[in-house]
């Protein structure tokens, strides 16, 4: 199967999970008959927006950071995320994920169930 950029959706979420200003989300794969997969994304978040905390009970969430600076925050404190890193949480933890540059944060986003 081979998915065309030009087939992706785009969806704009203000917002999104409680955090602020507005977060781009390209849907890659309709998941919907896929396996153990819930999310297969891209997610632009612009200087001064996040996406807010939230948790992964029985699914563990993958970020893939491509562009720019972040600010991840898990039940340890804040961390500094940048390109070619990636945060995984799952097993009931919580995160959230703020742009903590001044360049759009580009964050490619699975989340596998299970």
């Amino acid at each position: 199967m081979i998915n065309r950029r030009k087939d992706m959706s785009v969806q704009v979420r203000p917002e999104m999970k409680g955090g602020q200003g507005e977060v781009t989300v390209l849907h890659m794969v309709d998941c919907d008959n896929l396996p153990n997969i819930r999310f297969v994304g891209e997610m632009t978040i612009p200087e001064n927006a996040g996406i807010g905390t939230h948790g992964h009970d029985k699914e563990t969430e993958y970020y893939v950071i491509m562009e720019g600076i972040g600010i991840v925050t898990e039940a340890d404190g804040d961390h500094k995320v940048g390109k070619g890193e990636i945060v995984i949480t799952g097993g009931g933890a919580t995160h959230a994920i703020r742009n903590g540059g001044h360049t759009p944060l580009k964050v490619l986003a699975f989340i596998v169930m299970g």
